[in-house]
């Protein structure tokens, strides 16, 4: 099964694939709970909490700077996907569109389905992140987080959310659903940070 779907990385990929995971030649889905059925015309983006409330359109984002990002995609279950091609909004582009209250410092992902995970702002703001609505040339398919993700290639791939509808803006942090139940505050591959040690199922 290993030689099949996953391969072990030596040592020239060390700066490719973080420790304790292995390459991917297929792209795994891994869901918590049912994929939810989404149309383009009923979808709606919230923005509230320390913002100014808002509400957007699948249409409002396809209006916004399109843009092409070639990304390293990291599932804490330690499997890498290498060089994954997306269309979407980068984040820094999709903030001024909003506004957001400077004393925010943590955001709260939502979507549908009611999956929550927590990001903080330092963590949100940065040139390589962006929400996808396209994955190899496709809409991205429901089963990847369609019709739209974030995408936060730096940290394990659970706090690249799908099926995103909201961002709740925070001045302190709050745990998401993972967060709650036993994954680490941030996740951050090359750190190995996977699990916080205290489990609550």
């Amino acid at each position: 099964m290993l030689g099949k779907f996953f391969k072990k990385p030596g040592p020239e990929m060390s700066d490719r694939i973080p420790p304790g995971q292995y390459e991917t030649k297929g792209f795994p889905v891994l869901t918590y709970g049912n994929t939810p059925d989404i149309k383009i015309e009923n979808w709606q983006f919230r923005v509230w909490g320390l913002a100014k409330p808002a509400a957007l359109t699948f249409s409002d984002f396809m209006a916004m700077p399109q843009n092409n990002f070639t990304a390293d995609f990291h599932c804490v279950t330690r499997w890498s996907k290498l060089d994954v091609q997306w269309t979407g909004v980068k984040v820094l582009d999709f903030m001024k569109y909003i506004e957001v209250d400077p004393n925010a410092a943590h955001i709260m992902e939502h979507c549908y389905g009611g999956y929550t995970t927590n990001i903080s702002m330092e963590d949100f703001l940065r040139e390589e992140n962006f929400f996808a609505h396209t994955l190899f040339g496709e809409p991205l398919p429901p089963d990847h987080g369609g019709p739209l993700r974030l995408v936060v290639p730096h940290l394990y791939a659970w706090k690249s959310a799908k099926w995103l509808n909201g961002l709740e803006f925070l001045d302190s942090e709050e745990l998401g659903f993972w967060e709650r139940n036993g994954y680490h505050r941030r996740g951050e591959p090359w750190a190995e940070e996977r699990y916080s040690g205290s489990f609550n199922f």
